[in-house]
This record gives C-alpha cells, sequence and structure tokens, in this order.
C-alpha cells in the first residue's frame, strides 16, 4: 500500500493532518525531528521515523521502504517575530531544509507534493480580502522562507512530472482533542490562555493600526478544517485533476480583531480578559482576511467551524 509522508507529521498542525488522512482512509509516515513535536501525537497505526528533512539519506530510506507515493510537506518553523530576530535560522530550516525534501522528491520520482504555506507571503496587503492572484509582499523571513518554497516547488514541477498544490494558511486554531491541542506559547489564543490563568492581563501587541478598534485583524481558522484542507488538496492530486502547480487559501473569509477574540475568550473562559497595551511586534500586518473562493470552487473544501468553535476547543485542550 503506498503511503503519504508527513513532515512535522508529530507537530500541532502536522498530527492534526495525520489523523484526518487516517480517518479518510489513507495512511501516513511521519518524519519529525521532535523538536516542537511529540511521538506521542503520531496514531499507533502510522509509521514515525525520527529526524531531519535536511538529512537526505534518511529521506530516501523513507521513502523506497515504505512506498511513499506523495509528499505533504508541514515540517518548518513558523514564527514571524523570532524569523525577523534569527533570519538565518529561517533561511536553514525553511529553505534549505525545504530544497533537501524537494532533491529527494525528484530524484525517487514522486508525483504528488503538498506545501505547508502561508497567508505570512502576502504580508500587508492594501485590499479588504486576499486571493491567490493578490501580489505577494512578506514582511518577515519567515513569510520570505514560505514564497520562496512556493517558487522552488512550482519551478520542480515544471520540469518534472510533480505535481504541487500549495496551502496558505490564514491563523490556526483551535484542537480535535485535548491531547492535540497546541502545546507552544506564540499564538494569541494560548497566549491570552497563559495569562489568564497566571492572573494577568492578556497583552495586546500594538493598538494603533488603521483598523476599527486598532489592533491586527485575522481570519481564524480551524486546525480541523486546515487537515480537512490536506485531505481534499490529495484527493485532488491523486485524481489527476489541475495543472502542475496551484496555489490556494485556507481560511473563512471573515477577519476578527484581538479585542473581538479576547471578547469571545471571556465569554468561553468566564475569565477577565481585559488587555493591556503593549508595542507592536515586528513584521506584524494589520489586517489579512483570505479568499477562500478558490479552493470551494475547484477542491470542495469550506471551512465548517466558527471562532467560538476554535476558542472552547483550545480552552478544554489548556485546562488539561
Amino acid at each position: 500500500m503506498a503511503h503519504w509522508l508527513v513532515t512535522g507529521g508529530a507537530g500541532y498542525i502536522g498530527a492534526h493532518v495525520v489523523h484526518a488522512l487516517h480517518a479518510n482512509g489513507e495512511t501516513a509516515v511521519v518524519l519529525d525531528d521532535l523538536s516542537t513535536g511529540a511521538a506521542s501525537r503520531v496514531p499507533s497505526d502510522a509509521v514515525f521515523v525520527e529526524g531531519h528533512i535536511a538529512d537526505r539519506d534518511l529521506v530516501r530510506r523513507t521513502v523506497r521502504e515504505h512506498d511513499v507515493a506523495g509528499v505533504i510537506h508541514i515540517a518548518a518553523k513558523k514564527q514571524a517575530g523570532e524569523s525577523v530576530a534569527d533570519p538565518m535560522l529561517y533561511y536553514r530550516e525553511n529553505v534549505a531544509g525545504t530544497q533537501a525534501l524537494l532533491d529527494v522528491v525528484a530524484t525517487e520520482g514522486i508525483r504528488s507534493f503538498v506545501f505547508s504555506s502561508s497567508a505570512a507571503t502576502y504580508g500587508m496587503p492594501d485590499v479588504d480580502v486576499v486571493d491567490e492572484d493578490t501580489p505577494t509582499h512578506p514582511m518577515s523571513p519567515y513569510g520570505v522562507s514560505k514564497l520562496i518554497g512556493e517558487w522552488m516547488a512550482r519551478d520542480l514541477a515544471a520540469v518534472t512530472d510533480l505535481r504541487v498544490l500549495s496551502l496558505r494558511y490564514f491563523n490556526v486554531a483551535g484542537t480535535v482533542s485535548p491531547e492535540l491541542g497546541d502545546p507552544g506559547v506564540f499564538n494569541l489564543i494560548p497566549m491570552v490562555f497563559r495569562e489568564l490563568t497566571a492572573g494577568r492581563p492578556p497583552q495586546v501587541f500594538g493598538a494603533d493600526y488603521p483598523t476599527p478598534d486598532g489592533t491586527c485583524i485575522r481570519d481564524y481558522v480551524h486546525v480541523a478544517d486546515i487537515a480537512d484542507a490536506h485531505v481534499a488538496a490529495l484527493r485532488h492530486l491523486s485524481a489527476g485533476e489541475g495543472g502542475s502547480f496551484g496555489v490556494y487559501n485556507v481560511g473563512r473569509g471573515e477577519g476578527s480583531s484581538v479585542l473581538e477574540v479576547l471578547k469571545v475568550v471571556a465569554e468561553v473562559t468566564g475569565l477577565d480578559a481585559e488587555p493591556v497595551v503593549v508595542d507592536r511586534r515586528p513584521g506584524d500586518p494589520a489586517r489579512i482576511i483570505g479568499s477562500a473562493d478558490r479552493i470551494r470552487r475547484e477542491l470542495g473544501w469550506t471551512a465548517k467551524h466558527d471562532l467560538r468553535d476554535m476558542v472552547a476547543s483550545a480552552w478544554e485542550a489548556w485546562q488539561r
């Protein structure tokens, strides 16, 4: 039986993708260096290989030993602020790592590749809603690294039989079960939980943005919906539909400001979420909302969960 290699499959998003694959009759081989992931997240009926995507020999052996037919590439560093402070880390991990992986994809004749990209590739677009044709002007090395990854995969697909779908996630939140919750405290919702449970007010990074309430606006999407988008992508590739390269936004097409998120957090937790305002973080655009029209039309995917679902499931995981 052919398998899908899922890089970063022991991480927050990757583990949800692996569980969704298995729930839909697919089988996964997980490659993860456990720098942020945990082997306990990997389903017992999935193959787990500990290692780094830049280890070409390991990736090649894994592909051959487990009859890998396609790759879902999720492994990456993903903090915009950290990438501004340490850009070479992001170019080494995200760019050089993806290049090494694609080298093996090319030499082993793999024909399907789903790339975990990001809305950070757009930067700060001067439009109300971003679609896939909006010009890309990333504001952080993280966003740049994701865009370069797209370009590398696209250019390889142009000269081989490889077919690539790049999924540009918007702000991922929530969980399908407490044990798969986000272990990091780098995104807004878990950062707010950390402060509230410690008896401190949550911080808002800047309240002077050109938005209605002065705080950043983001398109939040449930991680379960992100996982389902990967299933839709691989089925699209397996059916041989479309061209050699495609880009799809994965979001709800709705924006929520930081203050609006805090209001939902207060309602779900019953805690006082009145914030304190601190300086802006580097690399944060004021507003980014994604159109999901293309992925709905071409892959048949649409988000099923709302912001309250995300906050409630994340809060349950945090409490446990």
